[in-house]
């Protein structure tokens, strides 16, 4: 009897991985997915604040993150899973973007408007409104908080833009499970604790990988979502000479505090620097919008990031979070996650073919792009679907139609080819 080999091999097991994962399997390939670490989403997906929101400095980007809502509020539906099981589950709270020069109103809802994401107008006195307790203050740009300017008067006061659909997912790890359980039950298969040494090749087309513990699995197709460790498996394939877009791992730190009040909308304010989610047991996450003030901490290593979260990054992120809701408390000692999140240059993700032929990537996809994993596995599947029969996406991009929203989405506008936009937002916000 023999073994029918894999027709694709996933490298990474995170949210983006399964779901690649799981879409390949629906079109009847064999998959094998290969993780280092142990478990489903143990890497940048657990991580993740897991905030479902739709602005975005492009229509691409607005139109799949609003597509990918509508898989998220039917993720039983989007499983199809048998049996009963611990299920993810999409909290549906809104989310307030604060007036600011990174994200002006206009083109916020222009884009809005374009792809069909309701969205309110909301004055100061809506704010104050809607979220009693707030402080309105004008205090752009985000200046450190041991710098006296911090503490500087506002300069104005702030509307906003209010997304009655958004919202978060309130575990994280749990939907990547839940991903590579659907994955399963179509065939795939999954190795842990196995890193990939090697990306056998044929010429110009990809054969296979090669495992830390000497296993060979050849296969026609291998994708690359592998997070921060992205880089080094490209560097193992040979390919990335001709991407215009570079990506490279950074360490970020989201921050728990006990939470003021209970449920209330996300909220992203680039005005202070930070952004906020409530959490199940009463929590409050806060995490950073990447403000000139603060250097980023890029890394050479993943592994070497420390997981632990840092007093000053805490005392930071926190202390601007109070800033605008004085009634958040500043606890004396750091409680949050630190992970690694693969970074391009523009904070926009790619998702595209290489110059070598049946090696795909996805990559540059942390921070921002959690909420499209569900997407980003149809769109994978349809570009190797394509490409392997023979369509030059490079010269002609793919273009996806949502199935629920109906807009349609330009590959291109993920290629590891695209030009870097001077405006584009070079932030988590994407």
């Amino acid at each position: 009897m023999t073994t029918r080999q894999p027709d694709a091999v996933v490298v990474g097991a995170g949210v983006i991985g399964a779901a690649i994962a799981l879409e390949l399997a629906r079109t009847g390939r064999l998959v094998v997915v290969v993780d280092k670490a142990g478990a489903p989403g143990h890497g940048s997906t657990s991580a993740s604040s897991a905030i479902v929101r739709f602005n975005y400095s492009t229509f691409d980007g607005v139109a799949t993150a609003w597509e990918s809502r509508h898989l998220w509020t039917a993720w039983p539906e989007h499983l199809r899973l048998t049996g009963r099981r611990p299920l993810a589950a999409f909290h549906r709270t809104g989310a307030v973007l604060l007036d600011s020069p990174p994200a002006e109103p206009s083109e916020v809802t222009a884009l809005f408007e374009r792809a069909g994401v309701p969205y309110q107008r909301w004055d100061t006195t809506a704010l104050r409104r809607h979220l009693p307790g707030i402080d309105p203050g004008r205090y752009w740009p985000p200046k450190p908080v041991d710098d006296d300017a911090f503490f500087a008067g506002p300069t104005g006061e702030l509307g906003a833009l209010f997304t009655p659909d958004a919202g978060f997912v309130d575990d994280p790890q749990l939907a990547a499970q839940n991903l590579a359980d659907a994955a399963g039950e179509l065939g795939t298969r999954f190795l842990f604790h196995r890193a990939v040494v090697a990306v056998d090749r044929q010429a110009d087309r990809v054969a296979g990988v090669r495992l830390s513990d000497g296993t060979r699995i050849a296969a026609p197709v291998v994708v690359n979502a592998a997070g921060p460790w992205s880089g080094g498996l490209n560097r193992l394939a040979g390919v990335g000479s001709d991407f215009t877009v570079g990506v490279r791992p950074l360490r970020e730190e989201v921050h728990q505090v006990p939470a003021p009040s209970g449920s209330a909308p996300v909220v992203a304010d680039l005005d202070l620097g930070t952004y906020l989610r409530t959490a199940p047991g009463g929590r409050l996450l806060i995490g950073g919008t990447q403000p000139d003030c603060d250097p980023p901490e890029w890394i050479d290593d993943p592994d070497s990031a420390d997981p632990r979260p840092t007093t000053r990054r805490f005392r930071a992120q926190v202390t601007r979070a109070a800033r605008r809701f004085p009634a958040i408390g500043v606890p004396n000692r750091p409680l949050g996650v630190a992970g690694v999140y693969d970074v391009a240059d523009d904070w926009t993700p790619i998702y595209d073919r290489t110059a070598l032929d049946g090696y795909y990537v996805a990559m540059g996809t942390s921070g921002n792009q959690f909420k499209n994993a569900p997407l980003v596995g149809r769109f994978l599947a349809t570009l190797i679907d394509l490409v392997e029969a023979g369509h030059d996406h490079d010269a002609d991009p793919v273009r996806y139609r949502c199935d629920h929203t109906g807009n349609v989405v330009d590959l291109g506008a993920f290629s590891r080819r695209r030009p870097v936009r001077a405006d584009s937002a070079r932030t988590v916000m994407g």
